[in-house]
């Protein structure tokens, strides 16, 4: 009895059924992976993004005040140049300390804010 090789090697409908079923649900699959994938990606793009824009935001602020912090320290140090008495000397500086105060408040109540934008920005669903 000979054996034709080619219906030796024939596969069963029912067995080319399930393959190809069984292919189709892994591309279905693999798919869904991939849209997943890539939607992850995308969120941590923004998320970067995000990041990356409040640390500017709060960099140019920190930036901003040590600009206005220097320059009334000279100021202070030209008002101390043409102080006439030491009364004058500890009235500018009393003075020149309070504002300070006032001025480092309300620039680190600024950055705080300015950071907890950033990190609501980077943290918030996309």
């Amino acid at each position: 009895m000979t054996i034709d090789p080619m219906k030796a090697f024939e596969i069963p409908a029912d067995m080319r059924k399930f393959a190809e079923q069984s292919v189709e649900q892994a591309r279905k699959a693999f798919d869904g992976f991939m849209s997943a994938a890539n939607k992850a990606v995308s969120d941590i793009e923004g998320r970067t993004n995000a990041a990356r824009t409040g640390a500017r935001d709060v960099s140019e602020r920190a930036v901003s005040f040590a600009q206005r912090n220097i320059a009334s320290s000279f100021d202070f140090a030209q008002k101390l140049v043409h102080a006439k008495t030491p009364e004058d000397v500890l009235k500018l500086q009393q003075e020149y300390i309070q504002e300070q105060m006032r001025v480092l408040n309300e620039q680190a109540k600024e950055l705080g804010e300015a950071a907890t934008k950033a990190t609501r920005e980077t943290v918030k669903p996309q």
